[in-house]
């Protein structure tokens, strides 16, 4: 059951990754255009994604994890809460990219296609660190 439930976790998290790595990107090219069909096409490809694919990802993602805890009882682990952290931090990008979605779709975006390329390696340098954790297990 263990490693099922890790392939889900493992499948969930490819899923999520790819959107929070994507999305930013929409964010960049979303960013440099005015009012009109363009904004439009951007405005449902954020919604899509950030509503049908990420958000399942992400829920997914932590409830498989949290079985993978208790079912490997890896609860006294050091290295799992350092990874949980970063994963919060991971989920509160997350968040914050559903807040940017929604300023976008309501055409009050102020933010510069720079700020968003900036924000798009956030999510990569947390992966970075999580597979460290799991790997490694440092700690």
């Amino acid at each position: 059951m263990y490693l099922w439930v890790k392939a889900l976790h493992v499948i969930a998290l490819i899923s999520w990754m790819a959107g929070l790595l994507y999305l930013p990107r929409l964010f960049v090219y979303h960013s440099q255009v005015g009012p009109g069909a363009q904004s439009e096409l951007f405005k449902t490809m954020e919604r899509g994604l950030s509503r049908y694919i990420m958000a399942p990802a992400m829920i997914v993602t932590w409830l498989a994890g949290l079985t993978l805890i208790f079912l490997g009882d890896w609860r006294d682990a050091h290295w799992l809460h350092a990874k949980l952290a970063l994963v919060a931090v991971l989920t509160a990008i997350h968040f914050y990219f559903g807040f940017i979605v929604r300023a976008f779709a309501r055409d009050e975006n102020r933010r510069p296609a720079r700020f968003f390329r900036i924000v798009n390696e956030v999510p990569t340098l947390l992966m970075i660190g999580i597979v460290i954790l799991v790997v490694v297990k440092p700690f």
